[in-house]
């Protein structure tokens, strides 16, 4: 089972698209289960910021055993030490991935807010859980594996993973499992 635990206010509909969309790609059951009750302890005061790191350490050992991957969803602003940003954060291979909303609704006109921004934070999910399942940033720039730099990249991939990652995706389940096979 993949645990989406959320650590801002989520609606309901983002929760269920967001749940709905993993299970989609990865062929697992998804629930939402609370894991952190804060990322407090991730803040450095000088970049007055929340280093990612961190908080995956805390969201993998918090994680139940039955928890095959953990994606929590944060509504502060993320970093790294070698970047200024980060919409997200996984360890590759791992267990543990977080995404951020803080920078995902810039640039949206306020007719189109709502649902850009949900499908921007459905597509950053789904990228950093395909981290947790080893795949890497695809050349692709429509391979919802794409390494984005700013919203606008974000805009422009698909929903969809190419080719070549769906079968690395797929060898990676065998892998895990034996038997798993995704379709589509």
């Amino acid at each position: 089972m993949i645990l989406v635990s959320p650590l801002c206010e989520l609606e309901p509909l983002l929760a269920d698209r967001i749940c709905g969309e993993v299970a989609r790609v990865f062929g697992y059951p998804t629930e939402i289960h609370p894991l952190l009750s804060d990322v407090e302890f991730a803040l450095d005061e000088d970049r007055l910021q929340y280093h990612s790191t961190p908080i995956l350490e805390r969201l993998d050992q918090a994680a139940p055993a039955n928890a095959l991957k953990v994606l929590a969803v944060v509504a502060v602003d993320l970093f790294i030490p070698i970047l200024t940003h980060v919409y997200g954060e996984a360890q590759l291979g791992g267990r543990a991935c977080v995404v951020s909303a803080y920078r995902l609704k810039e640039g949206l006109p306020p007719a189109r807010r709502p649902q850009d921004f949900q499908g921007r934070l459905v597509k950053e999910a789904v990228h950093e859980l395909g981290h947790t399942f080893s795949l890497r940033h695809c050349k692709d720039p429509s391979c919802i594996m794409h390494y984005c730099r700013t919203v606008k990249d974000v805009d422009r991939k698909s929903m969809q993973l190419c080719r070549y990652c769906r079968v690395m995706l797929n060898d990676e389940i065998k892998r895990n499992s034996g038997i798993r096979e995704l379709r589509n």
